[in-house]
């Protein structure tokens, strides 16, 4: 490495305000040149003695609940009325186009999601799955499966029908511990 590349190191640590072995190791460099190959090492500090905040963080310390079982039951009955409210506004003159279809489960899931988290049910996690297809003579079968708490974890389902189209809202609620 050149001296005029080992300088502007030097500059730039100590503007930093870093603390370098640069200098020791620069003048040993010199010394010993035609002995040992050039080497440069450098340490750093981010919190340098002396360099703390004016206000320092006062440490939180968090403990564990343990709480196993939820305080408030998840209101399956509420999410039952959400489901066929938002249901029925969104589809009910609405007519089976495949693309219009596609954007109209991203938007109802959402819709869904956003009011059943406003009901403010602690430690439950949210899932919403909304299928839309158009009614004909045919048959379909929804299925789901997951690991499930029986005592805890819970869902609310709702079917809806107009002239053209069907959806299958689910909102499954998965207690977290």
């Amino acid at each position: 490495m050149s001296d005029l590349a080992k300088e502007k190191a030097a500059r730039l640590l100590k503007k930093r305000g870093s603390v370098s072995s640069l200098g020791s190791h620069d003048v040993r460099a010199k010394e010993t040149r035609d002995k040992t190959k050039d080497s440069i090492s450098t340490v750093s500090y981010i919190d340098e003695p002396g360099h703390h905040d004016d206000n320092p963080r006062p440490a939180v310390q968090m403990e564990n609940t343990f709480q196993l079982a939820p305080y408030r039951r998840f209101p399956v009955l509420t999410v039952n009325d959400i489901l066929k409210d938002v249901l029925a506004s969104y589809l009910q003159e609405e007519k089976y186009e495949a693309e219009l279809c596609r954007q109209m489960t991203k938007t109802i899931s959402e819709v869904i999601k956003a009011r059943v988290k406003d009901l403010m049910v602690p430690r439950y996690k949210i899932i919403v799955l909304i299928s839309i297809g158009q009614l004909s003579d045919q048959n379909m079968r929804i299925g789901s499966r997951c690991l499930w708490d029986a005592s805890n974890d819970t869902f609310s389902s709702h079917t809806f029908k107009n002239s053209s189209l069907f959806a299958v809202a689910n909102v499954y609620a998965v207690y977290f511990e």
